[in-house]
C-alpha cells in the first residue's frame, strides 16, 4: 500500500470520561469487535481473575480503576484503529492531557444517570484547546436514568459544544427496548441476556407499522415523537462541523451489555479523521511528507515484572517508520539506532517492521529518551503542547531503607521520566519534594517502588501553593534572585530552575519585588 493508503485507514482515538461512566468497558466491547480478544474481562471485582485487557498493572487490578493510558491496536473492516484508554481518575489527569496530544479525535463516555461531571468538563477544555473531533456515547442505557433531551442539553451547556444525535434510545432502565439509528434509519433491538450483537432491522420509514410490531405501540408512538421534535430542533449532521470540533455526534448504548457498541464503531470509523497535520517549532508537518517525524508522549518502565525494561511511546506523524534505521533525536543532537520496536494490545506486545502516520509504537529506551522528545530524519523541528504543569500538592520522600538508595534513586528517576509525577530537588540540603494533581498518585508511586524497585519511602506533606518555573534575559538579575531565595530553588527531573512557592499572596509579593524575572506555571516557555 502507499503512504496515502496507509494513511487513509488509520483511526487514532482516545477514550476518556469521568471515573465509572464505563469508559473501560466500552474500550474492552470495542476490542471484541475488532477480534483484538475473545471476551472482555471484569473491571470492578479483584475475585474475577479476566481483569480489563487495559486495566493491567497490579494497582489497576486490586483497585478496578485505571491509573495509566493503554494503548491497543487492531483491525475492524480493513481499517486500522489505535485506541488510547485514559485514566478517568482526576489524580491522573496529567496522563491524558498528554496523551490528547497523540489521538486525531475522541470518544467520550457520559454515565445516563449521573450526567456530565466535573473531570469530563475538564477534558473537554483540553479538546477544546485542540480543537479535538468529540463523539459522545452516552452509557448505562440498560439503567434508570435522565431524560435523553435534558442530557443532551447539560452536554451543550457544560461542555460548550454543539451535540446532534445520530441515535436515540427507546425507553431506559427496565423498560429499556433498543436504540433507532437516525444515521441508518434502522432499528436494534435490545436483548438483556444476549452478548452476541445482531444487525438492526430496517426501519425506512418510521411511520411503518412493523415498528408498533417490534417495540409496542406506546414507545414506537414516543420514539416517533422524539424523532420529529430531533429533526425540528438540530440541524442536519454535517460532518465538517465534527471534525472542527464544533458538534459533537451522540450515541445512546449500554457497552456493558455490548449494546449500542457496534453502531458507535460503525460510524466512527466512517466520519473520525485519518492522521492529520501536527504543529512543530518551525511549521506544520503533513501526515503524508515521505520523511519520518514522530515524537514521544508517554514513557513506562517495567511494563513486564520478568524484564524490568523502559518502553518509550512514539506517536508517528509523518512518513513510515522502519525498525533497525536511524532516526535523529532532536533534543540530544545525533541519530540513535531503534532495533526494537513493539505494537501494542495493553502490556502484550509483538515486534513491527513498519509503522505509519497515527500509530503509536513503543521503542526500548536505556534512558535516552523522556516525554516531548521529537524524533526525525534530520530536520530540527520539534512538536509542540506537551507541556508539565504546575502541581497541586506537594510531599518530601523520605528513604525508609538507606540500604535501598540507589534502587530508591533509581526508581524515582524512571517513574518520573514517565510523567507519574514531577520530582523537584532543592539547591540547598538537596531535599526531594514530589508533586503530583491528586493524593492517589503518592499511593501508586509509593506502591510501585516498593513493587517494581524494592525501595520503601514515606510522604511527608509541605506546605507549598505552586511550583513556578523562573527564566529572565538577564542572567545577572536570575543570579540575584537565587541567590536571596536559594531556601525556596529547587530543580526539577531536567536541571530547569524551579521557585517553590509557599503562598498565593507570598508569591504574588516576590513577583512583584523581581519584576525582571519571568515565573512559568508550565515547563513549556
Amino acid at each position: 500500500m502507499s503512504l496515502e493508503q496507509e494513511i487513509s485507514r488509520r483511526r487514532t482515538f482516545g477514550i476518556i470520561s469521568h471515573p465509572d461512566a464505563g469508559k473501560t468497558t466500552l474500550t474492552e466491547k470495542l476490542l471484541l469487535f475488532g477480534g483484538a480478544i475473545q471476551k472482555a474481562g471484569a473491571v470492578k471485582s479483584s475475585k474475577i481473575k479476566d481483569h480489563a485487557r487495559s486495566d493491567w498493572m497490579e494497582i489497576e487490578k486490586q483497585r478496578g480503576i485505571s491509573v495509566a493510558t493503554s494503548v491497543m491496536g487492531f483491525n475492524y473492516q480493513d481499517i486500522k484503529i489505535n485506541l488510547l484508554d485514559t485514566p478517568g481518575h482526576q489524580d491522573f489527569a496529567e496522563d491524558t492531557y498528554r496523551t490528547l496530544t497523540a489521538v486525531d479525535s475522541v470518544i467520550m463516555v457520559i454515565d445516563c444517570v449521573k450526567g456530565v461531571e466535573t473531570q469530563t468538563e475538564k477534558l473537554m477544555e483540553v479538546c477544546r484547546m485542540r480543537s479535538t473531533p468529540v463523539l459522545c456515547f452516552i452509557n448505562k442505557l440498560d439503567r434508570e436514568g435522565r431524560d435523553p433531551f435534558d442530557l443532551l442539553d447539560e452536554i451543550e451547556e457544560k461542555l460548550n459544544i454543539k451535540v446532534r444525535p445520530l441515535s436515540w434510545p427507546i425507553n431506559m432502565g427496565k423498560g429499556f427496548k433498543g436504540v433507532y439509528s437516525l444515521y441508518e434509519k434502522s432499528l436494534h433491538l435490545f436483548t438483556p441476556s444476549k452478548t452476541t450483537v445482531e444487525d438492526g432491522v430496517a426501519i425506512a420509514d418510521i411511520h411503518d407499522p412493523q415498528l408498533d410490531a417490534l417495540v409496542g405501540e406506546n414507545n414506537a408512538n414516543q420514539l416517533r415523537a422524539d424523532v420529529e421534535l430531533i429533526e425540528g430542533v438540530y440541524p442536519d449532521f454535517d460532518v465538517n462541523e465534527y471534525l472542527n470540533g464544533r458538534v459533537a455526534p451522540v450515541f445512546f448504548g449500554s457497552a456493558v451489555n455490548n449494546f449500542g457498541v457496534k453502531e458507535l464503531l460503525d460510524t466512527f470509523i466512517r466520519i473520525a479523521p485519518p492522521p492529520i497535520a501536527r504543529e512543530t517549532t518551525l511549521r506544520i508537518v503533513e501526515p503524508n511528507e515521505a520523511k519520518f517525524t514522530g515524537f514521544v508522549f508517554k514513557i513506562h518502565a517495567n511494563m513486564d515484572p520478568k524484564h524490568r525494561n523502559r518502553i518509550a511511546f512514539v506517536r508517528i506523524c509523518s512518513g513510515k517508520f522502519a525498525r533497525g534505521s536511524n532516526y535523529y533525536h532532536v533534543r540530544h543532537e545525533k541519530s540513535l539506532r531503534f532495533s526494537n520496536a513493539t505494537a501494542f494490545m495493553a502490556q502484550d506486545r509483538e515486534t513491527v517492521e513498519e509503522a505509519w502516520p497515527g500509530d503509536i509504537v513503543g521503542i526500548y529506551d536505556t534512558g535516552n529518551l523522556k516525554i516531548g522528545d521529537t524524533l526525525t530524519e534530520g530536520e530540527k523541528a520539534v512538536y509542540t503542547g506537551i507541556p508539565s504543569f504546575s502541581p497541586e500538592i506537594f510531599k518530601e520522600v523520605l528513604n525508609k531503607d538507606a540500604m535501598k538508595t540507589k534502587q530508591l534513586e533509581k526508581g524515582l528517576q524512571q517513574l518520573m521520566e514517565e510523567g507519574v509525577a514531577q520530582l523537584f530537588t532543592y539547591e540547598l540540603g538537596k531535599k526531594k519534594v514530589v508533586g503530583v494533581v491528586g493524593n492517589l498518585q503518592f499511593e501508586v508511586i509509593q506502591f510501585r517502588l516498593k513493587n517494581e524497585y524494592n525501595a520503601t519511602v514515606e510522604f511527608v506533606p509541605q506546605n507549598i501553593y505552586k511550583a513556578c518555573w523562573i527564566s529572565s534575559p538577564d542572567e545577572k538579575k536570575l543570579q540575584e534572585f537565587i541567590d536571596s531565595k536559594q531556601r525556596h530553588i529547587a530543580r526539577d527531573k531536567d536541571g530547569k530552575l524551579v521557585f517553590m512557592a509557599e503562598s498565593r499572596a507570598w508569591l504574588q509579593m516576590v513577583q512583584d519585588n523581581f519584576p525582571d524575572i519571568q515565573f512559568h506555571f508550565t515547563s513549556e516557555f
